[in-house]
Order: structure tokens, then C-alpha cells, then sequence
């Protein structure tokens, strides 16, 4: 088996190879690049659904440019382009830039959106940004939580002047309304936790099965964006903008449903999306097609009532393993009234659909996956307006 030099993540680059099939970098890099510059690649992968070799491919990840007037070639790595919640906050994403030196290549983190060349300038291997742009350094590559500055009107109260807070000047901003729970935002936190704790838990290893849900809950998420990102890239004639105007269409349509979450079991409520799908006057393939596209549009903008709503969907469309993603929503509340008992009928549901042999929807490379989902329930704490007409729901037409 072929050495890492990551420490405890090397468990997870040994997996990522023989997953992907994609060997890590020898000595002289990938395509002739540095092997700093090669590494950093490998350590987005292991982190971020596209391989390594699919990342070089990808339009802006990788940006070759003299930041430090040497001659030589420094690199900038953009993880912007990897759809991937570890690297990206909710602003901004990780930037990794590689300046040449006698000893080699230097990493310099930085988070900010589109990066560009001009954005940085370097002296020797030490980079920095311009006065006007708004990147952050970073010293760690994974994303930072962004402070949300003051609005104008805000108050400044200098009552704890002196006392055990030694003088610190509080913001008085008024009563804060209550915000929508940020999907991407807790998978970058689990995302953060998986990589300190190791790796992803196993069976063996699970000594929190709520933490381990959160894990697949992110994996599956993963896998959906992924999924859908390559499907949207075959539609012809369409704007990524157009694609998610049309996509939410779905939320106020399937909102009845979802509103039953709480109420009705997996069961019943499947057997009442599956009425819905036959009213569609679509065809089981072009609207499953759609609902994937659909599902990668929810979760890229982080909308989960369309997220849910699709997620449910392909369970009445007879996709029963998608019934994981339902379980998930109902469990931690993205979406839905958090609830782990009602829950369970959904995970159940995708659970003893990929024991039958149902095709798995997600991380289908990793069988063991579904005794770490069972273990893990087990161990777990365990009249809306009528649906509107789906005749006129928004298809796509995948290019042959």
C-alpha cells in the first residue's frame, strides 16, 4: 500500500484511490506541477465530490500566473468550483496561492470570491492582498465564520465599562429575528469535525450516532449536488439562473406535503406523493430526471423546502433509498419540525429498500454504509390546502 503524508487522514486517501482510481501524485506532481501544488489537490479531493483528476479539468480551479516577479510559475487553486461545503462558507470559499521560492512552493490561504491574479501580489513566497479587496487570510485550509458587521443605526453602549468584561464595548442591535437553519452551513461544521476525529465513523467506531447521521446526511447531500451538477451540464439552451427559477416551482407545489411530515407516517405519505406523480401527465423518467436536477438546485442555494420537497418526491417515484435523505430533514429539522421518532419510518424505508437490493443512491462504492445507517437509528434517540395541479411543473430535456 502506498505511503501518505496525512497523517490519520491517510485511511481516507487510501479509500478516495480505490474509489476513483485516481493514484496519488509521485514526485513530480501532477502534469509536471510542484508537489505542494499536487498534495493541496489531493487534499480538496479527499474532502469535495470530484476527484482529483475531475478538479484539474474544471474551469477556474487551478490559475498559473508569476505573482512574485521571479520567473518562475506560482500556481492558484480557486475551491470555489468544487460545490463542496468543507471549502466554502457563505460567503466566501478557500484559496490556496503557491509562490516559488529557493526551498520550494509556499501555501498562502486566503478566503474570498473570485479569486483572480490581480487580487494578490507576492514577494518572494509570502503573498498578500490588495488595500481594496475584501479576502481574509486564513491559516487553515477550511472556512472561518464571517462576522456580519453592525448596520449603521446601531447603538454602541459603553455600560460595561470597568466591570468583569474589562471595559469591552458591546453592540446593542435590537432584537434579532430568528433565521433559517443553513444546511451548508452545518455540513461545513460536521465537515470540519469528520477531519479532526480522523475520518468518517464506522460501525465499529461509532460512539455518536447523532454525529454519524449528520456525516451521511452531508455524504448523501454530497452525492446529490454532484449527481445533479453533471445533469444540469448536459441540458441545452437553459441559464443556471433559469434552471432555479423552474426548479422552484416544486416548493409551493409538493409544500402540502411536506407539511404532513409531522402528522402522517412514511407509508401513507408516500402512498399520497405517488397520487401527485400520477396527476403530473410526465413520464416516470423525465420527471425523476427533473427532480434530480431540481434536488442539486435546492441544495446549491441551500432552499430546503425545495431540497425536502424533490427528496420526497423520488420516493414516490418509487426511489425508496432517497427516503434517507426525508429521514434526515425530519430528524435534524432542515426543512421540516424536527422529529427523530418520525423519522425512523423513512430511514427504515431507504434502509430495507438497499437490503433488498435496491440500487443505492448514494456513495454507491461503500456497501457497509447501510449497517452503519441501521446501527445508527438504532442507537438514535428516537389538513394542509389541497396540491396544486402538477400539469404545469417545469421538465428539462436531458441533450442525447
Amino acid at each position: 500500500m502506498q505511503s501518505h503524508q496525512h497523517g490519520v487522514r491517510s485511511l481516507l486517501a487510501v479509500w478516495h484511490e480505490e474509489a476513483t482510481g485516481v493514484r496519488t501524485p509521485n514526485a513530480s506532481g501532477y502534469a509536471g506541477m510542484p508537489v505542494e501544488v499536487s498534495q493541496a489537490i489531493d487534499e480538496v479531493a479527499l474532502s469535495s465530490e470530484p476527484s482529483a483528476e475531475q478538479l484539474m479539468q474544471r474551469s477556474g480551479f487551478i490559475q498559473l500566473v508569476d505573482l512574485n516577479g521571479d520567473g518562475k510559475t506560482d500556481y492558484i487553486l480557486d475551491t470555489s468550483v468544487t460545490g463542496s461545503s468543507f471549502w466554502c462558507g457563505d460567503q466566501s470559499c478557500t484559496v490556496m496561492v503557491f509562490a516559488s521560492s529557493s526551498q520550494g512552493y509556499k501555501r498562502n490561504d486566503f478566503l474570498t470570491n473570485d479569486a483572480t491574479p490581480a487580487m494578490f501580489s507576492c514577494h518572494q513566497s509570502v503573498c498578500r492582498v490588495s488595500q481594496s479587496s475584501t479576502t481574509q487570510v486564513v491559516v487553515a485550509p477550511q472556512p472561518t465564520p464571517v462576522i456580519n458587521t453592525p448596520p449603521p443605526s446601531t447603538k454602541v453602549s459603553n455600560q460595561n465599562a470597568g466591570n468583569g468584561l474589562n471595559g469591552i464595548t458591546l453592540f446593542n442591535t435590537g432584537p434579532k429575528e430568528a433565521a433559517a437553519r443553513s444546511l451548508a452551513s452545518h455540513c461545513s461544521k460536521v465537515s470540519l469535525l469528520t477531519s479532526s476525529n480522523g475520518g468518517f465513523m464506522t460501525v465499529s467506531n461509532m460512539n455518536d450516532p447523532e454525529l454519524a447521521m449528520s456525516e451521511q446526511f452531508c455524504l448523501a447531500r454530497t452525492y446529490a449536488i454532484g449527481t445533479g451538477e453533471n445533469m444540469t451540464s448536459a441540458l441545452q439552451g437553459v441559464t443556471a439562473a433559469q434552471v432555479d427559477q423552474q426548479c422552484d416551482a416544486f416548493g409551493p407545489a409538493l409544500a402540502p406535503y411536506v407539511g404532513k411530515l409531522g402528522t402522517t407516517d412514511a407509508a401513507a405519505l408516500t402512498g399520497e406523493v405517488q397520487k401527485f406523480v400520477l396527476t403530473s401527465n410526465m413520464s416516470i423518467d423525465q420527471l425523476a430526471n427533473t427532480a434530480k436536477i431540481c434536488l442539486f438546485s435546492g441544495y446549491r442555494r441551500d432552499q430546503m423546502d425545495v431540497a425536502l420537497g424533490l427528496a420526497l418526491l423520488m420516493v414516490g417515484l418509487g426511489q425508496k433509498p432517497y427516503g434517507e435523505l426525508v429521514g434526515h430533514h425530519v430528524a435534524q429539522g432542515y426543512g421540516a419540525a424536527a422529529d427523530p421518532e418520525r423519522a425512523q419510518g423513512w430511514y427504515m424505508m431507504a434502509i430495507e429498500a438497499l437490503e433488498g437490493g435496491a440500487e443505492a443512491a448514494f456513495a454507491p462504492g461503500q456497501p457497509e454504509r447501510v449497517a452503519l445507517l441501521r446501527a445508527a437509528v438504532n442507537r438514535a434517540p428516537g389538513g394542509l390546502a389541497q396540491p396544486q395541479p402538477a400539469a404545469a411543473l417545469p421538465t428539462f430535456k436531458l441533450g442525447e
